[in-house]
């Protein structure tokens, strides 16, 4: 049974019930962006294959040639087991270099900003970076696994934060199908069609070139190569006429996986259809209703399903046609599907590759509205007595501050909101709330040796940390062992700015806090020079090539010391992370190589994150706010309302809230 959630009162209160991973640091995989260098700070699950589905066929036994080649006619070509393609992305693509296997990525212009097609794309980068991988490893380019994406079983998915996603090492896990984001629809599928239909253009465009079909109402259909996915709370497409046929039968709509392909949409149990001979709609029979205009050759019809009111909607022209097509549409996959009466008929559909004739912008965009004036009215005066809702974002905001060292900035914000409290109040005695904060010299601490870690002086952060905090490096050997990655990193990084010539100077530091006391500014300390690190051994009359050749000298030495130290250790995380970083010798300029992420000054921050987290743990204190947690709750009730297309599909945490 999973553990309960805590409630936000006790979360922002900081009386949570701990879980027992509560009592370690957290595991943030520090050095997975060496395993991963596609992705920024995170890395994701590939996606989903589509769940195999069958066709309805309709087999004859015929003893002329002639028949029997009009029997191959409804024949759908078998079982479907989708790959998870992309199509061209017109205006919003994102073109994959790398191979045909994956496709392009394609970005529809109303979900652009969606959560769901955040995960969807940066799922997309995760395997592009697993077939450049492929590809590097088949052809003998490199024997170093560049990335941990080919073993991204074995990453452990954790709350996610609005810092960025984080991931634990979860060793010798097996492997287990994929759960990533469902895929968008982008082509009409090759083996589910009916065979009189010939697929072209990329799979865009459906033309009948089979025999007529004589029987009242067989058609010939086909359908798109995944469903409509719920979580992005609507989904849209369009249809363009190219070319009606002799009669204009022509059938656009939806269906599930299983409904014959030799009817039109509509006729059929689970399958749904606008007709544009009659302007009727079908709703999984061969009665219709009066719904909306007819449509012929040069109309554009969108079809488009709102998943949280359960009701579908169509368009014609860039028009909405008013009124609800279909209702209460119930859980099953509901795959884009077009069928046609008559040979000639000929059909281009657009998933979103190219911009829509009807404005769904403004559509997603009015349903987002309305779910934000809902969040805005919501009380939350309730949520933790007997602070006010004004009361409790403050003290979220100043424990915050607190928790990550920025103590001078959480003096002065209480401060100013003091001061704003005791503007707003009328009258001589009236009461005012007051807010203190106490300075922490643990938050100080912290604050140096993070900025220590974030300026790439790793030598200085481990020398305070072994100061402050004796134990933490010791009862934490994979934090300690990550620092030493990164420092190795860092001495590289140094030896090759060297090599060219352009070595960078240290940014001037802007944080308060100084080795005295408090400062003014905010975030980061002031570096020192401790006379014990490896950039310490730039002199004035030394010639750049001279320090190259030291500095690298010196790094080889840190190599094997690290090899030695290690050599024996079997965790997986050790060796890959250990090849990926030594890996950086191959290369003249390790900056513009297959590898460059390696060296990115990303990399720092989820380093100095996870020591943070290891001290706090250290001091018996949560290793995440209060304000953060409260994120992560949130983040995670958004995917769970998301999921079936609820309100938490429009509502991008990240996008509409933190930034």
């Amino acid at each position: 049974m999973p553990p309960r959630r805590s409630s936000y009162a006790s979360v922002a209160a900081g009386t949570a019930t701990a879980s027992p991973q509560s009592h370690t640091p957290v595991q943030s995989g520090a050095f997975s962006h060496l395993m991963n260098p596609a992705s920024s700070a995170s890395s994701h699950p590939q996606m989903p294959e589509s769940e195999q589905h069958s066709q309805g066929t309709h087999q004859r036994s015929e003893t002329s040639t002639a028949a029997n080649e009009r029997s191959n006619w409804g024949k759908g070509g078998g079982p479907t087991n989708h790959p998870s393609q992309y199509s061209f992305g017109g205006v919003y693509a994102v073109h994959n270099t790398v191979g045909s296997a994956l496709g392009d990525f394609f970005v529809p212009s109303y979900l652009r900003e969606s959560r769901y097609m955040e995960n969807l794309e940066s799922a997309y980068k995760a395997r592009i970076s697993t077939q450049k991988e492929a590809v590097l490893m088949h052809t003998g380019t490199s024997n170093v696994p560049l990335s941990a994406n080919s073993s991204s079983v074995s990453l452990h998915r954790m709350q996610p934060s609005h810092r960025g996603m984080t991931y634990e090492i979860v060793e010798n896990q097996p492997v287990v199908e994929d759960d990533g984001p469902a895929p968008l629809p982008s082509k009409w599928a090759e083996v589910d069609k009916y065979g009189g239909l010939e697929i072209i253009s990329d799979g865009l465009d459906v033309r009948y070139t089979g025999p007529l079909r004589t029987h009242e109402h067989e058609a010939a259909a086909a359908r798109a190569d995944h469903p409509m996915p719920p979580q992005c709370g609507i989904y849209y497409y369009e249809v363009s006429i190219l070319h009606k046929g002799k009669e204009g039968m022509i059938g656009i709509g939806f269906s599930g996986p299983r409904v014959s392909l030799e009817r039109l949409p509509g006729y059929d149990s689970d399958s749904w259809g606008y007709h544009g001979d009659d302007g009727m709609t079908f709703c999984c029979q061969m009665t219709g209703r009066k719904y909306g205009p007819t449509f012929t050759t040069n109309d554009v019809v969108g079809c488009g399903v709102n998943f949280m009111t359960g009701c579908a909607f169509f368009t014609k022209n860039g028009v909405l046609i008013q009124g609800n097509a279909f209702r209460d549409l119930k859980d099953i996959k509901l795959y884009p599907s077009v069928g046609a009466k008559q040979p000639g008929a000929h059909l281009r559909a657009n998933f979103g590759q190219m911009p829509f004739m009807f404005d769904i912008d403004g559509m997603m965009t009015r349903e987002k509205s309305n779910i934000m004036a809902d969040i805005n009215l919501a009380n939350i005066a309730t949520l933790h007595p007997p602070l006010s809702e004004d009361a409790l974002i403050k003290e979220l905001i100043s424990q915050f501050l607190r928790h990550d060292g920025y103590v001078d900035t959480a003096k002065a914000f209480m401060e100013e909101m003091s001061a704003e409290t005791k503007a707003l109040k009328s009258g001589s005695d009236a009461k005012t709330d007051t807010y203190t904060v106490q300075e922490d010299i643990d938050a100080i601490n912290r604050q140096q040796i993070r900025a220590a870690i974030l300026d790439g002086d790793i030598d200085k952060a481990l020398k305070r940390t072994n100061a402050y905090y004796p134990d933490v490096l010791r009862q934490n050997p994979r934090v300690h062992f990550r620092l030493r990655c990164r420092k190795f990193v860092e001495m590289m990084r140094h030896s090759t700015e060297l090599r060219n010539g352009n070595l960078e100077k240290r940014p001037k530091p802007v944080n308060g806090h100084t080795e005295e006391g408090y400062g003014q500014a905010m975030d980061l300390d002031e570096p020192m020079s401790n006379g014990d690190g490896w950039d310490e051994m730039e002199t004035e009359d030394v010639g750049n090539s001279l320090r190259y050749e030291e500095n690298l000298n010196e790094t080889l030495r840190y190599s094997q010391e690290l090899k030695i130290a290690y050599k024996d250790d079997p965790s997986k995380e050790v060796k890959d992370t250990l090849t990926a970083i030594f890996a950086l010798f191959a290369y003249e300029d390790p900056r513009v190589s297959p590898i460059a992420a390696v060296m990115d000054q990303s990399g720092r921050v989820p380093v100095a994150e996870e020591l943070n987290a290891a001290i706090l743990v250290s001091l018996g204190k949560s290793s995440v706010a209060a304000l953060e947690r409260l994120c992560q709750q949130t983040e995670v009730l958004l995917g769970e309302i998301s999921e079936q297309g609820g309100a938490g599909a429009f509502i991008n945490m990240d996008h509409d809230f933190l930034r």
